[in-house]
């Protein structure tokens, strides 16, 4: 019976170990895979280490955010420092030295776009200024509804969170072999994120201030205090980032002044406008973005002013909450408004507090124009005029934070003082890389992403953003409404649109993604 009894479970063990073969790749296949995919980005598509986000497979066109000449890499997520934060997660989870090169060549590109004061522009072109101001002067004018490329302003900007995740990947490869080659241009990058903070803690969209792009009676916004596309929290984010890894006092200053904007900045109805102007009154930035109150943006910073309360246990954060809370609610659209989960109207006009919706017409960037009304038909769809908000989750995170302890908001803080009980340092523990993919491994996940690797080393994907060529300016006079609900306008508009064909492109977006699912899979291994 015993001998059976054994013979039985060997059996049994050696199916199992067999059909787990069977179904997962080994290490081997997925480091190989990862390796590969990354020697042909590496070697055939990098330019000086750099990147933009689609290419064509001949490589005869490529695109950031918008196409770019073959001179351009392209910084915004995911560009070329998503692309540096991958190499070192790959490097990090297989010990293997190549993949810290490629981050040395990434760093080393965003190095040299790196400005005199210290700061990023969305992209670098490495054939200089003249070049970029002529890229300017016609495929971004010409691009319609992307005014923040209509026009060179030759400074930084903190949009998208470029110059704040530039920095943050310079100050991770310093900390990787606390190599001090990346030390001055961190260092220039963080005194530019300080310098540029206004006295009552807030941020420019642009820095150094300039002006001089006034469009379509719009004022140039780009001084604004800017929480669009999350600008300020990004740079507390960061200068919190280098209080913990860095451990110095100076940052605390800038980190407690950017938490209390978000709080003097609150509207006396509750609400917030994703841009301000001098006044701390709601102001329009791009002629799409009017002067109003955003319901998606009120959510978003009620809930960093939890967050501020949780780090600081400072109960003035909490103060706004309420009426926060209380305009939202008053601010959803009936039900017959609603649209499936968007409940909101994107803009609330900030004197009638009524719902606004922003519509455009004619054909082109030049004759074209976008107008404000209460009509919610045939909304614009790169700019939907309804939204989502997380007001149920807001609430819940309200009623959490005021049941905390004062132990619990001291023992959780980074900033109370502690002793160091780490056994390696910081920069081991904390993670860096703003862009996580929190997925597990999946089986299956894994294969496939294996498996769809070419012979080439490549893993393409009909999943692009393509554009117009640029064939000069608008010639199209007339007011049509063709254009009104499309991405883009006509043959001169060089806007992005989605790639509807089976034409297939290499995309630096489809490799981070892939990366993530292969490098999660070492690491759980």
């Amino acid at each position: 019976m015993k001998s059976i009894f054994h013979s039985s479970l060997t059996l049994l063990l050696l199916l199992g170990l067999k059909s787990k073969a069977q179904n997962m790749p080994q290490n081997e296949q997925v480091l190989k895979a990862m390796l590969s995919a990354t020697e042909f980005m590496v070697e055939e598509v990098s330019y000086n280490g750099g990147y933009v986000w689609y290419y064509m497979p001949d490589f005869s066109r490529q695109w950031g955010e918008m196409e770019a000449y073959k001179t351009m890499v392209w910084l915004q997520h995911p560009g070329t420092i998503s692309m540096g934060h991958v190499f070192l997660d790959a490097y990090r989870a297989t010990n293997n030295e190549y993949y810290y090169s490629a981050a040395e060549k990434a760093a080393r590109a965003i190095i040299w776009g790196q400005s005199d004061e210290g700061g990023w522009n969305y992209m670098i072109d490495f054939a200089g200024d003249r070049s970029l101001k002529q890229w300017y002067s016609t495929i971004g004018k010409n691009g319609w509804r992307l005014e923040e490329f209509q026009h060179y302003y030759g400074n930084a900007t903190f949009d998208d969170d470029v110059t704040s995740d530039a920095a943050r990947f310079l100050m991770r490869m310093y900390l990787e072999k606390m190599d001090p080659v990346y030390k001055p241009a961190l260092d220039k990058a963080i005194d530019f994120i300080i310098e540029s903070q206004y006295p009552n803690g807030g941020w420019p969209q642009r820095y150094p201030l300039r002006s001089g792009f006034e469009n379509h009676g719009f004022p140039d916004y780009t001084a604004f205090y800017t929480f669009n596309d999350d600008v300020i929290w990004e740079n507390i984010n960061f200068l919190m980032q280098c209080y913990l890894v860095l451990g110095q006092e100076r940052f605390l200053d800038p980190i407690y002044k950017g938490m209390e904007f978000y709080r003097i900045s609150q509207d006396s109805c509750g609400a917030w406008g994703q841009q301000l102007n001098m006044e701390m009154k709601a102001a329009s930035a791009r002629t799409y973005e009017p002067a109003a109150f955003l319901p998606s943006t009120t959510c978003e910073n009620a809930m960093h002013l939890i967050r501020f309360y949780k780090l600081t246990g400072n109960k003035k954060f909490l103060e706004g909450i309420p009426k926060a809370i209380e305009w939202l609610e008053a601010s959803k659209l009936p039900k017959e408004k609603q649209e499936g989960h968007r409940t909101y109207p994107t803009f609330v006009d900030a004197i009638t507090n009524k719902p606004i919706y922003v519509h455009r017409k004619g054909s082109n960037v030049k004759y074209g124009r976008y107008y404000i009304d209460e009509n919610d038909n045939n909304l614009l769809s790169h700019y939907y005029g309804k939204a989502y908000v997380r007001l149920d989750e807001l609430k819940e995170e309200y009623k959490k934070a005021l049941n905390l302890s004062k132990e619990e908001l001291i023992d959780n803080s980074p900033f109370t003082p502690k002793s160091f009980n780490f056994v390696v340092a910081p920069q081991k523990y904390y993670d860096l890389n703003r862009h996580t993919y929190n997925f597990g491994v999946d089986q299956n996940r894994v294969d496939e992403v294996v498996n769809q690797l070419d012979s080439q080393g490549r893993w393409l994907t009909t999943r692009a953003y393509i554009s117009n060529p640029y064939i000069g300016d608008g010639k199209k006079t007339e007011p049509t409404y063709q254009y009104a609900t499309t991405r883009v306008g006509d043959e001169t508009d060089t806007s992005p649109y989605p790639n509807e064909t089976n034409q297939e492109f290499i995309s630096t977006g489809t490799f981070i993604r892939n990366m993530k699912v292969l490098i999660n899979y070492i690491k759980s291994n």
